[in-house]
C-alpha cells in the first residue's frame, strides 16, 4: 500500500469515527431530556461494564464455569469486594491482580 493510500484511508476513517460522535454534540446539545431518561442513563456505565466483563468472569472455554476453581471468578470477586470497601481503583487493581496470582497458582485442579 503506498503512502498516499495509507494516508486516505486514516483520514476517511477518522472522519467515519468522528462525526457519528460529533453530531450527537453538534446537532442535540439543545434538546433536553426528560428526567427519567437522565436517570437512566446514569447507570448505563454500570451496564456496559457488566456486560463486558461478567461473561469473562463466569465462562472458561465456552461452558459456564461458577466456582473455586475458577481463578478469574474468584479474582472478580475479590476486586468486586475490594472496589466496594475502599472505592479506589489502584487499590481494586491490586486486589485484583494478587487475587488471580494467588487462585492461579492455589486452587488451580
Amino acid at each position: 500500500m503506498d503512502t498516499l493510500t495509507a494516508l486516505a484511508l486514516t483520514g476517511l476513517l477518522a472522519i467515519t469515527s468522528f462525526v457519528p460522535r460529533a453530531s450527537f454534540i453538534l446537532w442535540l446539545h439543545r434538546v433536553k431530556l426528560p428526567i427519567t431518561v437522565q436517570r437512566a442513563l446514569r447507570f448505563v456505565p454500570a451496564a456496559v461494564f457488566t456486560a463486558l466483563f461478567v461473561p469473562e468472569l463466569v465462562f472458561a472455554g465456552g461452558t459456564l464455569d461458577i466456582g473455586l476453581h475458577n481463578a478469574k471468578l474468584v479474582a472478580g470477586c475479590a476486586a468486586i469486594g475490594m472496589a466496594v470497601v475502599v472505592r479506589n481503583p489502584l487499590a481494586t487493581i491490586l486486589v485484583g491482580m494478587a487475587a488471580l496470582h494467588l487462585a492461579r497458582n492455589f486452587l488451580a485442579v
